[in-house]
């Protein structure tokens, strides 16, 4: 259990490099709608914020051991949604991941 919690924050953390090396702010995409094309990715007291919908299911399919596709799909509805809207892709470690609007 305590290697799967450790490989699972690892796993986000090295999502986190990679996102942070590509994610355009949200100030400097300068749209104000509430379909932005970023979601939050949340597993317990770890959040990732304002992350490009694609790259969003990448980082939880592969914690959640899922094809990418269904969750692309999940993670673009989520954006759609209204503010505040979110949907949880699986449990791991008794916490689940969660997909949320910005």
């Amino acid at each position: 259990m305590r290697h799967h919690v450790r490989r699972t924050v690892l796993t986000l953390a090295a999502a986190t490099a990679v996102v942070t090396a590509t994610a355009v702010p949200a100030s400097a995409a300068g749209d104000n709608n509430l379909q932005n094309g970023l979601v939050n990715v949340a597993l317990g007291r770890i959040t990732l914020t304002d992350i490009n919908v694609g790259v969003a299911a990448q980082i939880a399919a592969a914690v959640c051991g899922l094809d990418v596709g269904p969750v692309a799909v999940l993670a673009t509805a989520v954006d759609a949604g209204p503010l505040g809207a979110s949907e949880v892709v699986c449990d791991v470690a008794n916490m689940p991941l969660t997909l949320e609007q910005t």
